[in-house]
């Protein structure tokens, strides 16, 4: 049966390849999650956010180019989070993770396939209605310990998504320089007491659209209530520090003990030594973690700019195509892309910014541009008159990005 399963894949791998030439048409992938409330800004059908249950929470997730398992605990179907690629017709499709597993360097390029074996990076749409707890991604050291890997990530915050600002537009970044680690390790061990009161030893930012934040494994966050594209490095792990959120949400305690060894829980120690400590009490954090658009490329036809470029293994692009216009644009390495904005065409394949989207229905606002033809470099028509096409391309590791 194996075998008879990757003849399978491999030859509908091979003929979604080619009926692309190389662009790959992405299935929308929706994650829900359990301590979450859904913001409605990322045009799934209102009907539709607790499509899963109850008992799953609401859906305020959009997940792009994903080979990531979401890690929702007990009862996960084996595909949540993970990216299909479709066929024109919608009638086929297949995990960009096994179509990747086939046809390897074909899709990721040989840099990216002979150092890692996958493709190691996923973006998110996050949509929630209030802040999230302050919580921390683990470094390599930790989470291989639970079979994983380090989780850098880096925030972005386009205008075309937050309409609202939700119930909190502030982010709790690092901790206070000030602050001493006794302070913190109190926090924690009085988790189940009630308020925490980590954030009294936090920083708030208020968030500007259009900007961004980088994030590394190890750094204490809360995100903002807006809507926030996440590119960021294949895993996900993390713990929730923070015990009661703004407005009075609980956060259970397991996940205070996320992804932590079965023989270090109830180790506060260890809890401590997830932190990055130094990062975090960086006196200079938004000089160091705060990324503007910087331009790469611009003409008469369009402009291109890196949003989100302070990680050597996650980066994303913007790119604006002006009304009427048609521009070709190469990279070094590939990468999956979010229509936001416009229509239009990628080479022969239609470009279409939704309004509404039901659940498990198709869309035109999102592919994956394989190595090959993003060196070669791929066509795109903006068909509207009046409007930008704007989208955001997220990569893994790109020999293109060279700002210090």
């Amino acid at each position: 049966m194996k075998t008879k399963i990757n003849k399978r894949n491999s030859l509908l791998s091979r003929e979604l390849l080619e009926e692309g030439k190389g662009v790959l048409r992405l299935k929308p992938t929706w994650v829900p999650r359990s301590f979450c409330r859904p913001a409605k800004r990322i045009k799934l059908h209102p009907d539709d956010y607790y499509v899963l249950g109850l008992e799953k929470g609401g859906i305020d997730e959009r997940w792009f180019a994903s080979t990531t398992w979401a890690e929702n605990g007990p009862g996960t179907p084996e595909d949540e989070g993970l990216s299909y690629v479709v066929s024109a017709d919608g009638t086929r499709q297949i995990l960009l993770r096994d179509m990747i597993a086939e046809l390897k360097e074909e899709i990721v390029g040989e840099s990216i396939w002979n150092k890692y074996h996958k493709w190691p990076m996923f973006s998110k749409f996050f949509d929630n209605q209030g802040p999230l707890p302050h919580h921390i991604h683990h470094r390599d050291k930790h989470a291989n310990r639970v079979g994983c890997e380090g989780k850098p990530e880096m925030y972005f915050f386009p205008v075309q998504m937050n309409n609202h600002g939700g119930e909190f537009p502030f982010s709790f970044f690092g901790l206070n320089p000030e602050c001493k680690k006794y302070d913190i390790k109190r926090c924690l061990e009085n988790f189940t007491k009630g308020d925490n009161k980590i954030l009294e030893y936090s920083q708030a930012y208020k968030i500007e659209l259009d900007t961004g934040w980088d994030i590394p494994p190890g750094v204490l966050h809360a995100p903002a209530s807006l809507c926030t594209y996440e590119p960021q490095f294949a895993s996900d792990v993390y713990a929730m520090y923070q015990s009661v959120l703004y407005g009075g949400h609980c956060v259970p305690e397991d996940l205070l003990w996320k992804n932590c060894p079965p023989e270090e829980r109830g180790n506060f120690d260890y809890l401590m030594d997830v932190i990055d400590w130094e990062a975090n009490v960086d006196p200079d954090f938004k000089k160091h973690r705060f990324m503007r658009p910087i331009v790469d490329k611009e003409d008469a036809n369009g402009k291109e700019e890196w949003i989100c470029y302070k990680s050597k293994l996650v980066c994303a692009k913007r790119l604006t195509v002006y009304p009427g216009k048609t521009v070709t644009v190469k990279d070094g390495a590939p990468y999956g892309f979010i229509l936001i904005q416009g229509y239009g065409k990628i080479n022969q394949w239609d470009l279409e910014t939704p309004t509404l989207i039901k659940y498990g229905k198709l869309t035109n606002d999102e592919y994956f541009v394989t190595a090959g033809i993003a060196k070669k470099g791929v066509t795109i028509k903006n068909e509207s008159k009046t409007e930008n096409l704007v989208m955001l391309k997220h990569f893994s590791e790109n020999p293109d990005l060279r700002i210090e």
